[in-house]
């Protein structure tokens, strides 16, 4: 089996076996994992054994950042009166 997968959206790996609850995976590129609390690096060829659901088809980004909403309300209130003060010049 050679089903390529990325392990929690990020980091490419290649799934070597199946089972009931959890999966056995390869890393193909280096990255730190946290196991028990602590950082890990895992190197490439580096075997672990992960979640089914912490393995995604596709690579993901993280959903951009949300502002605020105060400040978003302050920003659409400067512009409307940026745009009526050019308005009240013309």
């Amino acid at each position: 089996m050679s089903d390529i997968r990325y392990y929690k959206g990020k980091y490419k790996v290649k799934v070597l076996t199946k089972s009931q609850g959890y999966w056995i995976v390869e890393a193909l590129e280096e990255f730190q994992d946290i196991f028990h609390g602590e950082e890990v690096n895992v190197a490439v060829g580096a075997r672990r054994i992960a979640a089914p659901n912490l393995l995604l088809k596709r690579k993901s980004l993280p959903p951009p950042p949300k502002e605020h909403a105060y400040e978003l309300k302050m920003e659409k209130r400067l512009k409307r009166l940026i745009a009526e003060g050019e308005h009240k010049q013309n």
